[in-house]
């Protein structure tokens, strides 16, 4: 049963991560790996992983991860300086999924210029000087 529940959470955060403008997803989707870890790793272009993961966590409290995460032989073979990250766990909800997933399409319309996404908590804009 937690098996499941992981692979549909799995599926719901490579999905809605996958959709996002600018995105590029790393490895096997779930579909293609359904025993792989509940987490996608991912960078988005025009913005720097350190960029959005500070964005999410600051603005919306939502933990997201960005860096080598101990690959790095791994990112050289990719040509990337960095990747982000964001994973889920059996006790997570949906609507986790997709908080985090709207967190993120803000921090991207936020460093692109690119859209109308909701505003920034005032302390999060004041700290970016926006």
């Amino acid at each position: 049963a937690i098996a499941r529940r992981e692979h549909q959470l799995s599926k719901r955060l490579w999905d809605r991560v996958a959709a996002l403008p600018g995105v590029t997803m790393y490895g096997p989707s779930p579909e293609e790996d359904p025993d792989r870890a509940s987490l996608v790793c991912f960078n988005v272009e025009g913005c720097h992983a350190n960029d959005l993961a500070t964005i999410v966590d600051q603005d919306r409290g939502i933990a997201m991860r960005s860096g080598h995460h101990c690959t790095q032989p791994l990112h050289t073979e990719l040509g990337i300086v960095a990747s982000a990250r964001l994973s889920a766990y059996f006790y997570n909800t949906e609507e986790e999924i997709d908080a985090a997933a709207d967190a993120l399409r803000a921090a991207i319309e936020l460093i692109t210029g690119q859209g109308q996404g909701e505003a920034l908590d005032p302390a999060m804009a004041a700290l970016l000087d926006v």
